[in-house]
């Protein structure tokens, strides 16, 4: 119960960001955790494992979209995002903000982007290195990678 308390919230985070969907975030988030229940054993890093299993749920999750959106069009309620400010210019430059840095972060490549939303949900580099299958030593050189592609996704934007 006490790696659930500690994991959910900071996992839902990471694979809204990914993902753009709340409801599916949360789904792959519980089913997770109960992988690890079924598992029957703590593997030797839990919060590693959990990310590592819930972001391949998400890519599986996207794939399956990706199929269904083929036949269906999608109606996303962006209520679900918007706060409620006060003042609606703010709001409406909050949201060209927030939509200015997912279409950045979509034009970086899967594995910097998984990098930069861990990162920035604080997870360790043994928990990064770990989700993404790559050398623990190796996290800080593609963190800055990943940093310098997002840089130059997020100016190309910019750009005229």
């Amino acid at each position: 119960m006490e790696l659930f308390d500690a994991q959910f919230g900071r996992l839902h985070r990471v694979l809204n960001r990914l993902s753009g969907d709340p409801e599916m975030a949360a789904d792959v988030v519980q089913e997770a955790f109960v992988r690890l229940y079924a598992r029957g054993s703590m593997p030797d890093s839990p919060e590693g494992w959990l990310i590592s299993v819930a972001m391949n749920l998400v890519r599986n999750e996207k794939s399956s979209q990706s199929r269904r959106l083929r036949l269906l069009t999608p109606s996303r309620s962006e209520a679900m995002h918007a706060g409620h400010s006060p003042d609606p210019a703010e709001a409406a430059g909050a949201e060209a903000s927030r939509r200015q840095v997912r279409q950045a972060l979509e034009r970086v490549p899967e594995r910097e982007r998984r990098m930069l939303l861990l990162q920035a949900e604080g997870y360790r580099y043994r928990d990064i290195a770990l989700a993404l299958g790559i050398h623990e030593a190796s996290v800080g050189v593609f963190l800055v990678r990943a940093r310098r592609a997002f840089r130059k996704a997020f100016e190309e934007h910019d750009a005229p």
